[in-house]
């Protein structure tokens, strides 16, 4: 039908809606976008994730309190520091903002929406290894400027990427399984002693092997520990790649992520 004096039709120009959820992975581009956002302009997190590793690599590195013999302490330290950084933004930092985002009920309006666990995981993990990669070049920056000579060729370089994803994957897995179940103020309180700890078992500052021997097997199966471990093993000590620390990261990587998609509560 047409209106008198016009050739234009209405069909022309009517609005066609088509409802429904968009594609999975335009989601979890949006809301890792969101994610990176929120963790960038957090002065918190940017001290846990950036300031603390940088003045834990310098100070160990300058000062002499970490005796090696004749190896330089940062060709020792960066490996364990790169990992602690990893760490630190996957799982402290990650598992305390998202148990206050559940508390203050951001994580129950997710839930109404058509982003599944899987789709929150997934773009909370992009986002950390958007953060992770600039950790990683302020680490390297600063390493090189203190005498870092890492040994790893092009097969290192590789090893070590894969470690830190699996590490990625294995942390936030973890920091959503305790966000995702505890209080806001115990996962705040749980995810720090964590780091406290992990930052002193799990050979980031102190070769495990100073450690009593019956306590090594255990510390060795902490994912601190196999990424640190396989890193200075490539980076520092110019060996094979290990296949363990793979292992032991894959390990925690699948146990976590069918813990948190089915333990994982959004509010």
């Amino acid at each position: 039908m047409t209106e008198p004096g016009t050739h234009r039709s209405r069909s022309a120009t009517t609005f066609a809606p088509a409802p429904g959820a968009a594609p999975l992975w335009r989601m979890v581009l949006a809301q890792s976008s969101m994610e990176l956002r929120v963790l960038l302009r957090n002065g918190e997190q940017l001290l846990l994730t950036m300031v603390i590793p940088v003045l834990l690599l310098v100070g160990f590195s300058v000062t002499g309190l970490l005796d090696l013999g004749a190896a330089a302490p940062v060709d020792f330290l960066t490996p364990g520091i790169i990992a602690l950084a990893v760490m630190s933004t996957a799982f402290t930092g990650q598992a305390i903002s998202t148990g206050f985002e559940r508390r203050y009920g951001v994580l129950k309006r997710l839930g109404a929406t058509p982003l599944s666990r899987f789709g929150l995981l997934a773009a909370k993990t992009l986002a950390v290894l958007a953060v992770q990669t600039l950790q990683v070049v302020v680490i390297c920056s600063v390493a090189f400027g203190l005498g870092w000579a890492p040994t790893a060729g092009v097969v290192g370089v590789g090893y070590a990427a894969v470690l830190v994803l699996l590490a990625t994957a294995a942390f936030s897995s973890l920091a959503l399984l305790m966000a995702g179940t505890l209080r806001a103020e115990a996962t705040l309180a749980a995810a720090n002693l964590v780091y406290v700890v992990l930052l002193g078992l799990g050979g980031v500052v102190f070769p495990v092997e100073r450690f009593p021997e019956f306590l090594r097997p255990a510390l060795e199966g902490l994912p601190i520990t196999a990424l640190a471990s396989g890193l200075r093993a490539v980076l520092a000590e110019g060996a094979a790649p290990p296949l363990l620390p793979l292992l032991v990261l894959a390990l925690w990587t699948a146990a976590g992520a069918a813990l948190a998609s089915r333990l994982f509560r959004w509010e």
